[in-house]
C-alpha cells in the first residue's frame, strides 16, 4: 500500500484542467450587444409584418396578388399557408387568445412582439433605430475581424478542412454530440467557421441590405438596390426568410452551448477565459 506522499499515488490522476484566453473584448461586445439587438429586431419586425402578413415575389403585392406565404384566420381557425400547403395554427398564429381572455386574429401573438399590442408606428420606430445599431456594430466588427487577425486566427478554413472527409467527420461528431476536448476544444471546428462566417458576412449584410431596399427614401437615393433584389416585394420575402434563419442559428447556437457545457462557455463569452474540457482518458 502506497503513503499518501507516495508520488507513484498521483501517477494517473488527471492534470489540472488548463484555461486560455479565448475570446476577446471585441467578439464579447459584439456579442451580447448584437444578441439584444437581433432580439428586439426581429419582435419589432413580427410587429410590422403583422401589418401585412403575406409575402410575394416581385415588384408589387397586395391582398388580391398571389401570396407564396401568408398568416390569417378564417371565422374559427388561424392558419399558415406556403405556396398551395395550408397548416392549422389556431392559437398559435393567426388567430390566438391574448392574457385578459381576448380572441386576437394578427398572425403573430402579442407576447412575440414589440410592442405587445398592435402599434406600427412604434414597431417601425423600434426596428428603424436597432437596425443603425446592427449595421453600425456589423460594420466595425467586420473591420475588426479583417484587419484584427480574429480572421486569420479563428475562421480563416485551412486548405485540409476542406476535404469532404473531414467535413462529414464534423457532421457526424456533432450529429453524435461528441465535442471537442483538449487542445481541440480552443479551435473552432468546420461547421462552426461555415455558420460563423455565413452569419456575419453573408446573412447579416444581406438583411442590412433588404431592409434598405424597402425604404422609400433609399429607391430614391440608390434605385438600383430593388433592381438588384428583384423589386421591393422579393427584398421583404427576402428579409423575411432571412430572419426565419437567423433564429435557427440562434436556436442550434443554444443548443450546443447547452449540451457542450453552459457554465465553460458562459464564463468564456464574459470574462474571454475558457476552460479546456480535458482529453478522455484511453
Amino acid at each position: 500500500m502506497s503513503r499518501p506522499d507516495d508520488p507513484s499515488a498521483h501517477a494517473s490522476d488527471p492534470p489540472p484542467p488548463r484555461r486560455i484566453y479565448r475570446h476577446r473584448l471585441p467578439v464579447r461586445l459584439w456579442h451580447w450587444v448584437n444578441a439584444v439587438t437581433l432580439l428586439i429586431l426581429l419582435m419589432s419586425g413580427l410587429m410590422i409584418f403583422n401589418a401585412h402578413p403575406r409575402l410575394y415575389w416581385g415588384e408589387y403585392g397586395a391582398n388580391a396578388d398571389h401570396a407564396w406565404f401568408a398568416i390569417g384566420s378564417t371565422r374559427d381557425t388561424g392558419f399558415v399557408r406556403i405556396g398551395a400547403t395550408r397548416i392549422e395554427t389556431t392559437g398559435v398564429l393567426g388567430r390566438w387568445t391574448d392574457r385578459d381572455g381576448v380572441e386576437r386574429t394578427w398572425a403573430f401573438p402579442g407576447w412575440a412582439t414589440i410592442p405587445t399590442s398592435y402599434d406600427l408606428a412604434s414597431g417601425r420606430r423600434w426596428h428603424l433605430f436597432f437596425a443603425w445599431v446592427l449595421a453600425i456594430g456589423l460594420t466595425l466588427f467586420m473591420l475588426w475581424t479583417a484587419f484584427g487577425e480574429h480572421l486569420k486566427k479563428d475562421l480563416h478554413i485551412r486548405r485540409r478542412e476542406w476535404a469532404p472527409r473531414h467535413i462529414w467527420r464534423d457532421v457526424k461528431n456533432h450529429a453524435r454530440l461528441r465535442f471537442p476536448r483538449g487542445e481541440a476544444a480552443a479551435r473552432y471546428g468546420i461547421l462552426q467557421k461555415f455558420a460563423y462566417i455565413g452569419v456575419i458576412f453573408v446573412l447579416l449584410p444581406l438583411m442590412i441590405f433588404t431592409g434598405l431596399a424597402m425604404s422609400p427614401g433609399m429607391n430614391a437615393a440608390w434605385p438600383w438596390l430593388i433592381d438588384v433584389f428583384g423589386g421591393r416585394q422579393s427584398a421583404r420575402s427576402i428579409h423575411f426568410i432571412g430572419a426565419g434563419l437567423l433564429v435557427i442559428f440562434f436556436f442550434v447556437h443554444f443548443v450546443m452551448v447547452l449540451l457542450s457545457g453552459p457554465v465553460n462557455q458562459l464564463r468564456a463569452m464574459l470574462t474571454g477565459w475558457f476552460r479546456l474540457p480535458p482529453e478522455k482518458a484511453e
